[in-house]
Formats: structure tokens, sequence, C-alpha cells
């Protein structure tokens, strides 16, 4: 049975899992209006993330390049290609929600100087609705990371459990052989024995005769002395 790589399972699981976080972190930046120092904070997690996915995507290639068959190397890095791609994409837009979120930073903080009390209670009230959207994003990507780990597992599980019946098969299959050439040895043993018991019955009839005919002789020479 053709099964998947186990090492290969988990690698894709960490780039899916670090690109979901990536694209979260990029979420969190562009809805971010401050302060400066949670931008600064946002960036440091989402450089922390984007390596991790680098070094997912490093860990592809080393396997591929370990890879024997022409074809499934062929594939891995066509697979590779596409990760490389999407993290060039990923970098872009990572680097763009910095730009406009700090513009947007610097714009407020302009305006707030030249605000009144009450609209200042305003913009507050607006950033806090925004963090809190935020934050109920990234709650929701957690979520999604928890299923996808949790499919995944699940999916590991299930190939675990075909392959022990796989090999449950198998292993029913040799015992269905074996206790067939055991019947086979016994039928061939009950004729054998079947033969044996004739020619023991065979052998007692002649040993039967042969003593009747020694008794006749000797009563007929003793008949003849006699008489």
């Amino acid at each position: 049975m053709d099964t998947e790589n186990p090492s290969l399972a988990i690698i894709r699981q960490e780039i899916v899992k670090n690109h979901l976080q990536v694209t979260a972190i990029i979420q969190d930046i562009q809805q971010c209006t401050g302060p400066l120092e949670l931008l600064n904070d946002l960036n440091a997690e989402g450089r922390i993330k984007l390596s991790n996915l680098r070094k997912s995507i490093e860990s592809l290639e080393n396997l591929a390049d370990n890879e024997l068959n022409i074809k499934r190397k062929n594939e891995l890095n066509d697979e590779i290609e596409n990760k490389k791609s999407q993290l060039s994409n990923i970098l872009s837009s990572f680097k763009k929600a910095n730009i406009i979120s700090s513009c947007v930073i610097d714009k407020l903080s302009k305006d707030e100087l030249f605000t009144t009390p009450e609209e200042q209670q305003t913009i507050l009230r607006k950033r806090r609705d925004r963090q809190a959207l935020a934050s109920t994003s990234s709650k929701a990507t957690d979520r999604l990371l928890s299923i996808s780990r949790t499919l995944a597992e699940t999916n590991q599980r299930s190939a675990d459990t075909l392959g022990t019946l796989i090999l449950s098969s198998e292993k029913v299959t040799g015992t269905k052989d074996e206790l067939e050439h055991q019947q086979q040895a016994i039928v061939q043993s009950g004729k054998l024995l079947g033969k044996y018991g004739r020619r023991e019955v065979t052998d007692k009839a002649l040993m039967v005769l042969a003593f009747a005919f020694f008794l006749a002789c000797v009563f007929y020479i003793l008949q003849k002395r006699i008489w």
C-alpha cells in the first residue's frame, strides 16, 4: 500500500498552520489604529511567524532533495515553488499592511491634537471597537488552527488504523493458508491410517487361515498314523 510519508504530512501541516498565523497577524496589523507600541508588537510577532513559515518550506525542500522517486521528487519541487510564491505574496502583504497602519496611526495622532474631548472619546470608542474586532478575528483564527490540527490528527489515526487492519488481514490470510495445509495433512494422515488398518485386518485373516491350515495338517497326519 502506498501511504503518505508521515514526515511530509507533518511538514505540510506546519506550513498551513504558519501560513494561517501570518495571515491572522496581517489582518491584525491592518486593523491596528494604535498605539504605535501595539503595531511594533504585532510586527515582532509577524516576523517570528514568517520565519517559522520559511523554515517549514526549507524542511520541505530538504525532504524533496532526499526523495529517490523521480516523479515524486518533481511533484514536491512544484509544490515548493508554489509555497515560495505564496511566501513572497504574503511578505508583500505584510509590508504593505505595516505601511498603511503606520500612516493611519500617524494621521490619527495628528488628528487627536486638534479634536475636542467629545471627539476624542468617540475616537477612543471606535479604536476599542476595532481592537475588539481584531481580538475576535484572532480567536477565530486560533479555532481554525485547532480544527486543522484535529483533522490532521484524525487523518493520521485513520491511516494508522487502516495500516493495522491491512496487517491483521495479512495475518488472517496467512493463518487461513496454514490451517488449510494442516487440514490437507490431517486428511492424508487419515487415509494412511485407514490403509494401515485394512492391512492389519488382512494380516490377521491370513494368520488365522495359516493356523487353521496347520491344524488341518496335524490332524491329517495323526489320523494317518492312528488308522
